[in-house]
């Protein structure tokens, strides 16, 4: 794949990159080394003050970057500019409580380990990578880089090939915000150029959200190479309704779930699995809600969402729904390819949605939704875990016992009640399963490439 700004609404490609050359890699990957060195002997309040520096920057700027993010992956303005100022409090989150999170630890009396003292202190790794997707091209980066640099650690960024606008601006970002020179840079490389990388010494730990085939591969390489790594991968998230849920507010929030970032979301629901006893209620108003957004152009600010990143995604969500349809699934609204320019796709609806059909285990990355009927929360529970991914989950009820029991038994990485799933910098991120492994924000992403020192004193 090229390194090019593609225009989603036209397929026109408006700007193209070169590749760094090797030595442009290596002279990058030195740099990084070399600001280490100088990065983890900084202060907390100093590394905080540039990391405040560069959220003001980030915040100032959130028009133009969000213009920026909807002309290449093809987000709608205001999504855009949510993301620019979510990153933006995300870094200004890990500048404040950084310090609070890696503050060094007792975890027994010294005495209970025959030593006069005892603490337990987080260091820096060294140089880490990161290798993010476009779906959100600031905020999957920040939610890496803010609490990489806050811990002491530099980072080499090698964001999608279709994104490198959005991937060079960040690069620059932490360098104004007054970071050394070096410790943030992005690398504009290839896909195949990851996994030498990741074989490179220099480059302690690497970070990866993406598909599950990257994600084993970079595994595998970090593995290989006894090397620190994060995945978070695919999601098929369900959205469960029992009867107790005020079943308007529960259709028009499924709305929201499935059509967010256009369903290019690792975290938008995909299935939903609605009591019998509500089920024709909520799939009318849910079908109704779905049919009455248009995808349009994501510069016009009155557009409910925008057309897919990429023509290939586009084709892929298609081959879902046609494998669907020709197994018997029925289409309730959308499901056309639509003609024309740009790589729209309308909000789709299928019922009927059986085993032997694609749909049903692959995550559709588009916004198409499945519609499932359950007897009880004990069958709905049955079904979302039998997937092979497990990242987050949404389930609205108003039965205090029944939320209990969702919470106890759904697989997954998070289970939100009565509000959708969402990402927030104060609270651990990520799956299990085909989902990945490790946890991004929070104290617990913070930790994930720090070194958990045992400090002894006889």
């Amino acid at each position: 794949m090229a390194i090019a700004t593609i225009d989603p609404t036209t397929g026109i490609t408006l700007k193209t990159f070169d590749a760094h050359t090797p030595e442009e890699v290596e002279n990058r990957i030195a740099r990084a080394e070399a600001a280490f060195r100088s990065l983890q002997n900084t202060s907390f309040e100093e590394r905080a003050r540039w990391m405040h520096k560069a959220a003001d920057i980030l915040e100032s700027e959130a028009d133009e970057v969000a213009r920026l993010i909807a002309t290449e992956m093809g987000k709608t303005l205001t999504t855009a500019k949510y993301e620019a100022l979510k990153s933006a409090t995300g870094m200004r989150h890990f500048a404040d409580h950084a310090q609070r999170y890696l503050s060094p630890e007792t975890p027994v009396p010294a005495s209970e380990v025959n030593a006069s003292n005892l603490h337990v202190q987080f260091d820096p790794l060294g140089v880490v990578l990161a290798v993010m997707p476009w779906n959100y091209p600031l905020w999957q980066a920040v939610r890496f880089a803010a609490p990489a640099l806050m811990a002491g650690n530099t980072g080499l960024l090698k964001h999608a090939s279709n994104v490198p606008q959005c991937a060079l601006y960040l690069g620059d970002l932490f360098a104004r915000g007054g970071f050394p020179e070096g410790a943030f840079q992005t690398l504009l490389v290839e896909g195949k150029d990851v996994i030498p990388l990741v074989d490179d010494a220099r480059i302690r730990a690497v970070t990866l959200t993406g598909s599950v085939a990257a994600g084993s591969a970079i595994a595998e390489a970090a593995g290989r190479n006894i090397k620190r790594s994060v995945l978070e991968l695919g999601g098929m998230d369900v959205f469960i309704v029992m009867p107790s849920a005020d079943i308007e507010k529960a259709a028009a929030q499924a709305v929201i779930a499935r059509l967010q970032n256009s369903g290019q979301s690792c975290i938008a629901a995909k299935r939903f699995y609605v009591h019998e006893d509500v089920y024709d209620r909520f799939e009318h108003l849910f079908v109704t809600g779905m049919a009455e957004t248009v995808a349009g152009d994501p510069l016009d600010e009155s557009t409910s969402f925008g057309p897919l990143a990429t023509e290939r995604g586009r084709q892929d969500v298609h081959e879902l729904v046609r494998d669907a349809r020709e197994k018997g699934a029925a289409v309730q609204c959308g499901g056309e390819m639509p003609e024309g320019e740009g790589w729209y796709y309308p909000a789709t609806v299928l019922t009927g949605v059986t085993e032997n059909m694609r749909i049903y285990r692959e995550e559709c990355f588009g916004p198409v939704a499945c519609l499932y009927k359950v007897s009880s929360l004990q069958e709905a529970i049955a079904l979302s875990n039998d997937s092979d991914f497990g990242l987050s989950s949404s389930v609205w009820t108003n039965d205090e016992t029944e939320a209990t029991e969702a919470a106890r038994s759904i697989e997954a990485g998070g289970v939100f009640i009565n509000g959708l799933t969402a990402s927030f910098p104060a609270v651990p991120f990520g799956g299990l399963k085909d989902s990945g492994y490790g946890r991004e924000l929070s104290a617990y992403g913070i930790r994930e490439f720090v070194n958990i020192k045992t400090v002894w004193t006889a």
